[in-house]
């Protein structure tokens, strides 16, 4: 992971803006980053909440996370096996209260 960033999520402060299809921007913190068969995952939350009231809970995003030495890119899961397989593993990580201890 970048230094810049692992340190800032010590920091707890880490935002990132996603460029949205609509042109439209949208500030979130980074949550965590985790691998999970040899790719990274990143974990957004909107600066501003965003409520889903069919699900009774606040959106969280998660994409596919790479980093180079020209900087970092994210990248849509694409596929409803891996998305469940990401799922799985960030209840696990909510589970050991991972978000806690950043």
């Amino acid at each position: 992971m970048n230094e810049d960033i692992r340190q800032a999520m010590e920091d707890d402060d880490v935002m990132v803006t996603l460029e949205l299809d609509d042109g439209s921007s949208l500030p979130c913190e980074i949550l965590t980053i985790f691998e999970l068969d040899n790719q990274n995952y990143i974990v957004l939350e909107p600066q501003e909440e965003v409520y889903d009231s069919e699900t009774d809970e606040y959106e969280i995003y998660v994409y596919r996370y790479f980093e180079d030495k020209d900087g970092y890119r994210l990248e849509n899961i694409d596929s409803d096996e891996e998305y469940e397989r990401v799922a799985d593993r960030l209840d696990e990580l909510m589970d050991e209260d991972v978000f806690d201890e950043m």
